[in-house]
């Protein structure tokens, strides 16, 4: 008989099973066997709870972007200007919790399921509207409604991009470093458009 309250713990279990999975195998190499002796579960349970690979990838990809919009939501909770509120967001999708090697591995595996499998390419539209969404709040305090549209654009494009060559260089991520890069373009660009 299953032991009643230990569904939300087993699951966690297997989503941080298969972040380490995919970060040391790739996701093309990993069963549904593996993660769940991984995460100290049997097989029958992790289909019980996720199906199958797929489904356990995308219900990862939804801890980490709740984790991700948690964490950008406890650093808005302090700013109070725009330019902090825009620190916070940028900081936010660089914090510890994010920016690590196995959660960053995840997250490539999760783009490129987003590119067939609809459910996952619907993810990832929230993520990336969500985050321009926030950016284009605070800057439209700064700047004009077109300007805001503008650098938000681009500062996402920016955090994206960093985000994938930081990963792919092989080095420990450095979270200060991307910050300082995208906090000084948007803040160039700001005073470009007040010049």
């Amino acid at each position: 008989m299953p032991k009643v309250g230990m569904e939300p713990v087993r699951r966690q279990a297997l989503i941080s099973a298969v972040i380490d999975a995919i970060h040391e195998r790739g996701l093309s190499h990993v069963t549904m066997g593996e993660i769940a002796r991984r995460a100290g579960v049997s097989a029958g349970l992790a289909h019980h709870y996720f199906g199958n690979k797929d489904q356990l990838l995308l219900a990862t990809m939804r801890h980490l972007l709740s984790e991700l919009g948690d964490e950008i939501q406890q650093r808005l909770a302090g700013a109070e200007t725009a330019r902090e509120r825009i620190r916070a967001i940028v900081a936010g999708n660089f914090s510890a919790c994010q920016f690590r090697p196995a959660v960053i591995s995840a997250w490539l595996a999760f783009y490129v399921e987003a590119q067939t499998d609809a459910e996952a390419h619907r993810l990832l539209r929230i993520y990336q509207r969500r985050l321009e969404s926030n950016l284009l709040h605070a800057l439209q305090e700064l700047v004009s409604r077109n300007q805001a549209v503008d650098i938000a654009e681009m500062a996402a494009a920016l955090i994206d991009g960093l985000w994938i060559r930081r990963s792919l260089a092989g080095e420990q991520p450095d979270p200060e470093s991307a910050v300082a890069v995208v906090e000084t373009a948007i803040f160039g660009a700001i005073s470009r458009y007040h010049a």
